[in-house]
């Protein structure tokens, strides 16, 4: 069933990371009332278009190259300020902070609780228009991260407030009911095996239960990328690569360990080579 318009969020993605944009639009795609009206890459892009389709609701990343989120929030100026979900890792300090102004984040990688309990709180805000009370607290937020008093959007420019360091993505393998958290940065490589993905890591392998399809979504192309239908790699862990007479690759790792670039991802090669 459609949500009658009037309750309809205008909604805006904002990541520089493709695959983060795409999976937080997978997820919301089940909300019969959010309505997304564009994606953007970097804080320019977002500006234009929430100037031009004036938002309910932006799922804002701080940490963009560029012009971060909270150059964002100052170039909106003193207007009106949409509904804003922040998406990010940040450490426990920062996300106490979120939690005592009423700020709703995300963390990443993204659960869909937590995504379903956001959107609630967006819903309850739109419904009551507290637009002014939001502003503040975004105002307070900005405040306790940046250890200064910040009483207005222009604050931010004029007392130099900076986005934090990015924080290295990370995954969460599930298994047996236990959760392990492991830097992406410190994959070595990952292989399938039926219904289950090998992780393997400092001379580790941890087993999880899902399909190349579904990590896919959670990792971070910078570091792993896929090279065969069952094998992802860590593009800085490869030492050294050797063509075989058939078009395939062989990659060794910086442990000794080698795995196989098949001829449908030959175009991955560039990655090693920059």
């Amino acid at each position: 069933m459609n949500a009658p318009a009037a309750n309809i969020l205008k909604t805006l993605i904002v990541d520089d990371e493709a695959l983060a944009r795409r999976g937080l639009k997978h997820r919301l795609q089940h909300a019969s009332d959010v309505h997304i009206i564009g994606e953007a890459k970097n804080g320019r892009e977002a500006l234009a278009l929430m100037r031009e389709h004036q938002p309910d609701l932006v799922f804002l990343d701080i940490q963009m190259p560029g012009m971060s989120g909270f150059d964002v929030l100052r170039e909106l100026g003193s207007g009106e300020v949409p509904a804003i979900v922040f998406v990010t890792a940040f450490d426990e300090f920062t996300i106490k902070a979120f939690e005592a102004n009423a700020v709703d984040y995300i963390l990443k990688p993204i659960e869909d609780e937590r995504l379903q309990a956001a959107l609630q709180r967006v819903r309850e805000r739109h419904s009551a228009r507290r637009a002014r009370k939001d502003r503040q607290s975004l105002l307070k937020l900005v405040s306790e991260i940046a250890g200064t008093v910040i009483n207005s959007v222009e604050d931010i420019a004029s007392k130099g407030v900076k986005a934090l360091k990015k924080e290295p993505a990370r995954l969460a393998i599930k298994d047996a009911g236990k959760t392990t958290w492991v830097l992406q940065e410190d994959i070595e490589w990952i292989d399938a095996a039926g219904d289950y993905m090998c992780v393997h890591v400092g001379g580790q392998t941890l087993i999880m239960r899902k399909t190349m399809k579904e990590l896919d979504q959670e990792l971070d192309t910078a570091i792993l990328q896929r090279i065969h239908r069952s094998t992802i790699v860590n593009v800085k862990q490869v030492k050294e690569m050797q063509s075989h007479i058939n078009g395939e690759y062989f990659l060794t790792l910086k442990s000794g360990n080698v795995v196989k670039l098949s001829r449908t991802y030959k175009d991955k090669l560039r990655l090693f080579l920059e």
